[in-house]
């Protein structure tokens, strides 16, 4: 938020209020930082340099991709600019499917890395799915299958702390994964009637009654959801997230 438009051309806020800096939200993405303060990116999204730029994010040392929608995808050339501060080719994880339609939009950075620097993003691919567990960096990572209407995403969860963006059902096995979850960010783009590919709010809270998460921070917000109304509305345990937010575990 905002989109494009508006009246006077500076931008189309919905039913947010402009005045309010928790509003304007760039498109999902989130650092997880190890205890050895190695950080994983999670999506490329076309916001990725403003984004790390605007929360002091100095480098990151892998990348794993939910799906391969443009508004998690975008931002990939910037990865180049992270391969020169790694010094090599970026640790990539991704499904078959999405390395797929990746290297169909970005096939220069999947050529081999011939060491004369990085004009160019270069990954290094690791295919993943749903329902593994992986070690990132020493991050022990639960893939979580995800309904998101018309393909299917992951969710991720580490330790204690779930992601799941980009959803708009969760199946049983989805529910069993993440069972015990203390901290929940979760897809949550309108508070209406059911979207066909994201979690309405009504949803959330009905996940959240059975999963009983002692937090849960919807992300993914669209242009009904306004900040200051979310935060006195929703019930306890649960809040907006923003643009720049950081959770301790």
């Amino acid at each position: 938020m905002p989109q494009i438009g508006g009246a006077d051309g500076a931008g189309d806020w919905g039913a947010v209020d402009p005045a309010e800096p928790r509003n304007r939200r760039t498109r999902p993405s989130i650092v997880i930082e190890s205890p050895a303060g190695q950080r994983l990116l999670v999506d490329t999204g076309p916001d990725l340099r403003l984004q790390l730029t605007g929360c002091s994010v100095p480098e990151v040392h892998a990348v794993i991709y939910t799906h391969a929608h443009a508004d998690h995808i975008a931002g990939l050339d910037e990865i180049r600019i992270l391969n020169r501060l790694l010094g090599g080719p970026m640790p990539t994880y991704a499904t078959e499917d999405v390395f797929a339609d990746l290297e169909k939009r970005f096939d220069y950075a999947f050529k081999p890395w011939n060491g004369s620097g990085f004009y160019r993003p270069v990954l290094s691919t690791h295919t993943i799915e749903a329902g593994q567990m992986v070690e990132i960096l020493g991050l022990p990572v639960r893939l979580i299958g995800q309904d998101h209407g018309y393909i299917t995403t992951l969710g991720l969860r580490v330790g204690g702390f779930a992601y799941c963006t980009d959803v708009v059902r969760l199946d049983e096995t989805a529910h069993a994964a993440l069972q015990g979850v203390e901290v929940l960010v979760v897809d949550c783009f309108t508070n209406g009637p059911p979207h066909p590919t994201h979690a309405n709010l009504e949803q959330v809270l009905g996940w959240v009654e059975i999963l009983r998460p002692k937090r849960t921070i919807l992300t993914h917000m669209g242009p009904t959801m306004d900040y200051r109304s979310l935060l006195s509305e929703l019930p306890e345990g649960v809040e907006p997230g923003f643009d720049g937010m950081v959770i301790e575990l």
